[in-house]
């Protein structure tokens, strides 16, 4: 009868410690976000590339294959192009931005900034 009461402690202390194991807090993040698998343009003229894009704060901080590595937040971009904000020199907007204040039809077609009037 002992032996099945010391048996039961032994399972009993294994379970909680398997179960305060996995409530452990993971290491500090790599990256504030990274986006994952997108085809990157970068602008140069080269070859678009798939592969990964680790950011830090405001800055890219690394690109290529970053399996394994951890986040605060992670986007698939599995099959979407990824590529730098697009100025936009001579835009005739104004009547969309004064319809829309944020702009989002320009907003969701990449430019992040737009030059206007003469």
């Amino acid at each position: 009868m002992i032996w099945l009461s010391t048996i039961r402690a032994v399972f009993g202390v294994l379970f909680v410690s398997l179960i305060l194991a996995g409530c452990a807090p993971k290491g500090p993040a790599d990256y504030d976000l990274i986006i994952q698998g997108g085809t990157i343009y970068d602008g140069s003229g080269e070859n678009p590339a798939v592969a990964d894009i680790g950011i830090s704060g405001d800055r890219i901080v690394a690109i290529g294959d970053l399996q394994g590595k951890i986040a605060e937040e992670v986007i698939n971009a599995d099959g979407f192009a990824v590529a730098p904000g697009f100025i936009n020199m001579l835009s005739w907007a104004t009547e969309t931005l004064i319809q829309d204040g944020r702009a989002m039809s320009d907003i969701m077609q990449g430019v992040t900034l737009e030059v206007m009037g003469e």
